[in-house]
């Protein structure tokens, strides 16, 4: 009973009191406020009872959200030219992304010169081009359309048409000469 300390089986005088009936308390040796107790005892029994906490319950977290600068050009950078073509290589301990080296020559521009933002931005673009980082922006054609072949433009739907109407017309020629010939 000495080893149990849990409040559920007693009160620490009802403890006491039965260490001391048993005898391993001697009457010598018991404490200075028993007889006190035993004297003057509450009206009511000291109850422990344990708080009751509900593991569902959120609690609301304390730490605040970590906003960086850089946090902000990325996603800028990822709005305009997405993830890109190639996946991360992260095999490589030294592989460096495309968005962090944009990231790391804004932030180098952005300490050397006084621009907007946009123009940061574009100027960025402009930097990483001259260094050989290729940057394809989100939607938009991988080829510029001026310098396209103008028969690549022609739709399918176009081409069949035009042919319908080639070989609709060759036929007619060739009936109204049939025609003309004949005696």
């Amino acid at each position: 009973m000495a080893g149990s300390r849990l409040e559920k089986f007693g009160t620490v005088f009802t403890r006491v009191r039965d260490l001391m009936r048993s005898g391993v308390i001697r009457p010598s040796e018991k404490p200075i406020w028993y007889d006190v107790y035993q004297a003057f005892p509450p009206k009511r029994d000291p109850l422990h009872v344990k708080p009751h906490f509900r593991p569902s319950t959120k609690k609301q977290d304390a730490v605040p959200e970590i906003f960086y600068r850089e946090d902000e050009v990325r996603a800028k950078f990822y709005e305009q030219y997405g993830a890109g073509t190639r996946p991360f290589d992260l095999s490589k301990s030294n592989f460096v992304s495309t968005c962090q080296r944009f990231v790391d020559k804004y932030t180098e521009l952005r300490s050397r010169r006084e621009m907007d933002d946009s123009a940061l931005f574009e100027e960025t673009g402009k930097a990483l081009l001259t260094e050989g980082v290729v940057l394809r922006r989100r939607g938009a054609p991988s080829v510029a359309a001026e310098s396209r072949d103008p028969v690549l433009e022609l739709k399918l739907t176009d081409m069949l048409a035009e042919q319908q109407s080639v070989g609709a017309d060759s036929k007619e020629t060739v009936d109204h000469s049939t025609h003309t010939h004949t005696p």
